[in-house]
């Protein structure tokens, strides 16, 4: 989630018609663009590529902003593409996908007031002594306002883009037809699978009486753990496209790092120690890193957790896999670890024997900080470098692709987020401490 205030108001197409225009013109847009560098280059003396006109800073431009207006749609297939991908994805398809994480234009008024009026009745703002216009954040499917209801409490009102929970299939589809037509992610990338999986994503984060359900179920599972605040939800004003939470002060998580060390490790290590708990027991995973998430209250010290739209219940022979893939690395038991990776499903097709090692060995130095002894220095490790151009080797020099289990997906991009949250806050955390009791 973005903050909109530097934001300009954007019509956003709430149509299924209205959305595939959106794409048609682009793709129109986008081969004008080619024809005319390709004449350019070509009156120049050069020989056009294909990829190169495709992918010039102009067609890079124009495909993030009309993308931008799809919101849900384009960022969940981005989100997937890039977590499979990873760096095989060229560098404008990259920067397409930061563009569209970061920029969301908010809805204008009239629309916002309309969707209000059909989710809370005609006379909706007699549930508010004040509701501001002005969105203070901004998301793939919905933007959030800060009200007061009519008892007096500071609320925070997520309201769903127009067009966005009807529009899923054929959004999805027609982001799939750009990607396909113009080239822009590698031949090896399973991406028609992925599609089937951002539809199922979106449909679920588009539900607001879920996101409620999962807010409930972490307040309830979180009660012991007074270092998280979960905001409380305004059943009387939730509905399917209307989230009504309690407002939660805090500073951004990144600021985090200008606070002493012990207070930069403590804030990773309970962060640390709340993932472990969603995988082992509560089996309930809120899976988007998102720092925007995580909000931290220098006045008590507490962690505010936000956004739980991406949470995933996982079933028990997952978190059994992952427990004993956690513990044979700690361990380094190579056959156990490879055990368990059949187990969880990341062997479903056949593979070299020495792919498969290579996947073990890529595991086991992705574990590296849950092996370590003592406290690991995130800062000082280059772990991230090494997994990254271990992945690259695998995938490109071995000929090897292999797409995981789409659980298993989200939670290695959780888990991934928190090793660069624990990077750029320079903290300190014995791991191995916080996952013995598990593994005992």
């Amino acid at each position: 989630m973005t903050n909109s205030e530097s934001k300009t108001e954007a019509k956003i197409p709430s149509t299924k018609l209205q959305r595939l225009g959106v794409i048609g013109s682009l793709v129109t847009r986008v081969a004008s663009n080619m024809v005319a560098e390709g004449a350019k280059q070509l009156a120049s003396g050069k020989k056009p590529n294909a990829r190169d006109l495709l992918l010039t800073p102009q067609n890079a431009a124009k495909v993030a902003e009309k993308l931008s207006h799809l919101r849900g749609a384009a960022m969940k297939v981005g989100q997937l593409v890039s977590m499979e991908a990873g760096d095989l994805l060229p560098k404008e398809l990259t920067e397409i996908l930061s563009i569209l994480r970061s920029d969301a234009s908010p809805m204008p008024a009239k629309d916002l007031a309309n969707i209000l009026e059909t989710e809370l009745g005609s006379q909706w703002q007699g549930n508010f002594i004040t509701f501001t216009f002005k969105p203070m954040a901004a998301a793939s499917i919905g933007q959030v306002h800060e009200a007061y209801s009519d008892d007096g409490d500071h609320l925070a009102i997520k309201v769903q883009y127009p067009g966005v929970k009807n529009s899923i299939e054929s959004d999805v589809d027609n982001v799939g037809t750009l990607l396909r037509v113009t080239g822009l992610v590698p031949d090896a990338v399973d991406y028609k699978s992925l599609l089937v999986e951002a539809k199922k994503q979106l449909l679920e984060e588009a539900d607001y009486i879920r996101e409620a359900e999962m807010i409930n179920q972490y307040r309830e599972k979180l009660a012991s753990l007074p270092q998280f605040v979960v905001p409380r939800v305004f059943d009387n004003i939730t509905t399917p496209n209307v989230l009504a939470m309690e407002y939660i002060e805090g500073d951004v998580i990144d600021s985090v790092v200008d606070q002493p060390q012990e207070v930069r490790d403590a804030v990773v290590t309970h962060l640390f120690e709340l993932l472990l708990k969603e995988i082992f027991s509560f089996r309930l995973v809120q899976t988007d890193p998102n720092f925007a998430n995580y909000l931290y209250q220098s006045h008590t010290g507490k962690i505010a957790l936000l956004d739980f739209g991406a949470t995933r219940v996982y079933p028990e022979k997952f978190s059994v896999g992952y427990l004993q893939l956690m513990a044979s690395a700690v361990a380094g038991n190579q056959q156990g670890i490879e055990k368990a990776l059949s187990d969880i499903g990341f062997f479903s097709t056949e593979i070299m024997p020495e792919q498969k090692r290579a996947v073990v060995e890529l595991v086991e130095m992705a574990m590296e900080p849950m092996k370590f002894s003592g406290a690991y220095d995130f800062a000082s490790s280059d772990l991230a470098l090494r997994i990254r151009e271990a992945g690259m080797a695998l995938s490109m020099e071995k000929g090897y692709w292999h797409t995981p289990p789409i659980d298993a997906m989200f939670l290695h991009r959780k888990i991934g987020g928190l090793y660069l949250l624990a990077v750029k806050l320079k903290a300190k955390v014995n791991v191995a401490k916080l996952l013995e009791p598990y593994i005992i």
